[in-house]
């Protein structure tokens, strides 16, 4: 089917119909998800396997089994409903059953990535109220000496009474009544990067699985047979959403491989898996395209649909994989608060455009605006907006922060932050950033937390961080630092201030430069201007 066709075909009335919940009733994403899918014993949910060679089939029954125990074992610590709950683990099978266990009490699941330090960790737990972490040994360092008041539960350490964790876990009924939650309540909260201020938590409803029906049916064209392999960190948006709740909504197996990214692991990964539907950010691919085509010949490849989302898809990318797979990536785009919004369609038969994120997602009501909230002309650059009246998106807002969904709403419009055009045909081209946020390999990253942290540091009088261009990655994180009189401008101080960032905050945050100046360009009120410094950066990258 064309475009057209696609979107004439799409209903609400139909989606609804998809799922057991009302979306506007009674509705938990753990029975859409998992419980519906176990009635059948045999029906495989996971493919799980860690860069050991270790490797587990889960089912969708063995799912239940598992997370009926832990919700059990969840209320037994006293998490309740409107609990949070935080995970930070890699893709380990304990986060996802705690994943399911804590939509099963009626908590809320707050997603944090292992590549977060201490600041970035603690600001987190302590804004979302977070009553409970499950993590491991490891992660669970970085938290010492932090004055926090929460539960942890290990998954390589011992309870109380000496259990492991699945001891723990296995130690409970497996029989459980699942709370009866509404689709309109608050199910994850994830954190998200902003221009001003620390990041915020966004809220995403029950009923995601059924406001994204269409992303799921017709951008990544999910059916039951599939097996799908998304490479994002259940940390992320993508990850979690778009990666996880979506393929298992759907009934769809999904393979969870536990390791460090290898662009070579990932093509076996794709071959012994038999993966039949791909996704993973723009960066991945570039470096999965630099080993070449001839190891492509190595493997049995089953792919018939290949995604990408997180940032613009370079054009010689979509080409190298047509030609050597025989099929194009499919371009994607989304916002943490909105999901997946504007895409390219497995489904239909649309000519894709390379360098294009494609066309708006059937069911929504996607327009470029300005500052005003008003349309911009056609051809002309605008803010990507979602109107929000018709009451079918899963965003609830910002956690303990409406001001902050003031501030990106225009009447019903929600402001993404990103800019695009609009091209003849219909389709999106994405311009770059309304704001500062930065773009490195598929993170957004706040300059605000960077600047924050570096701030900390003695040596440091004023700064600013702003994304430098990059070939790989999209943009890397640069910052302009004026320092205190006391301290000289060395190279053994810039390595110093790195990793300073790069220990308190994660590795996808932290400069990759850092640049001395005397001053920082600023308005008459004294506020810092970011985009002067982008610009005399984007004039150095085009020599």
């Amino acid at each position: 089917m064309n475009y057209e066709e696609m979107m004439h075909m799409f209903s609400w009335e139909d989606a609804e119909t998809q799922y057991e919940g009302d979306p506007n009733g009674v509705m938990n994403i753990a029975n859409e998800i998992c419980d519906r899918w176990a009635k059948d014993p045999k029906r495989v949910a996971i493919y799980w396997e860690d860069e050991l060679g270790n490797k587990e089939t889960w089912t969708y029954c063995q799912l239940k089994e598992k997370s009926d125990k832990m919700a059990n074992a969840l209320q037994s610590m006293g998490v309740t409903r409107g609990d949070r709950v935080a995970g930070l683990l890699g893709k380990d099978m304990e986060l996802l059953v705690t994943i399911l266990a804590t939509f099963k009490v009626g908590a809320i699941f707050v997603p944090l990535f292992t590549a977060f330090g201490p600041d970035a960790l603690v600001y987190r737990l302590k804004d979302a109220g977070v009553r409970l972490l499950l993590t491991n040994s490891e992660q669970s360092t970085k938290l010492e000496g932090k004055e926090l008041s929460i539960d942890l539960l290990l998954t390589d350490g011992q309870t109380n009474d000496g259990k492991s964790f699945w001891e723990f876990v296995n130690s409970f009924s497996s029989e459980f009544t699942m709370e009866r939650t509404l689709g309109n309540s608050p199910a994850i909260i994830q954190y998200t990067s902003g221009t001003t201020g620390m990041p915020k938590g966004a809220i995403t409803k029950h009923k995601v699985v059924y406001s994204l029906h269409p992303y799921w049916k017709f951008a990544l064209n999910l059916e039951e047979e599939d097996v799908f392999y998304g490479g994002a960190d259940l940390g992320w948006a993508y990850g979690l959403i778009a990666s996880t709740i979506g393929p298992l909504s759907q009934g769809a197996k999904i393979v969870f491989y536990k390791g460090p990214f290898d662009p070579k692991k990932i093509y076996k990964l794709l071959s012994e898996y038999q993966v039949t539907s791909f996704a993973y950010a723009p960066t991945a691919f570039r470096m999965m395209m630099a080993l070449g085509s001839e190891i492509i010949k190595k493997y049995d490849l089953k792919i018939k649909k290949i995604s990408s989302a997180g940032e613009p898809l370079n054009t010689e990318v979509v080409r190298f994989f047509e030609k050597n797979l025989g099929r194009p990536i499919y371009d994607h785009y989304g916002a943490t608060e909105m999901g997946m919004i504007v895409n390219n369609y497995h489904i239909s038969t649309m000519k894709v455009k390379p360098g294009s994120m494609g066309l708006p997602l059937p069911g929504y009501t996607i327009g470029l605006i300005d500052e005003y909230g008003d349309p911009v002309t056609k051809g002309e650059v605008g803010q990507i907006a979602v109107d929000t009246s018709d009451g079918n998106t899963a965003f609830g807002g910002y956690w303990n922060a409406d001001e902050k969904l003031a501030e990106k709403m225009r009447g019903s419009w929600f402001l993404s932050g990103d800019l695009a055009s609009e091209d003849i045909d219909g389709y999106l081209w994405f311009q770059g950033r309304a704001d500062d946020v930065i773009s490195s390999a598929g993170y957004r990253i706040g300059p605000t937390e960077v600047e924050s942290c570096l701030m900390e540091h003695p040596a440091v009088l004023e700064t600013a961080a702003i994304g430098k261009p990059d070939v790989t990655k999209g943009e890397t994180v640069k910052a302009f630092i004026v320092l205190n009189k006391r301290f000289a401008s060395t190279d053994e101080l810039k390595e110093e201030l790195i990793s300073f960032v790069k220990e308190k905050l994660s590795k996808h945050q932290y400069p990759k430069e850092i640049e001395f100046v005397d001053e920082l360009p600023k308005t008459q009120s004294g506020k810092i201007q970011r985009y002067l410094l982008k610009e005399q950066e984007r004039k150095k990258h085009s020599l």
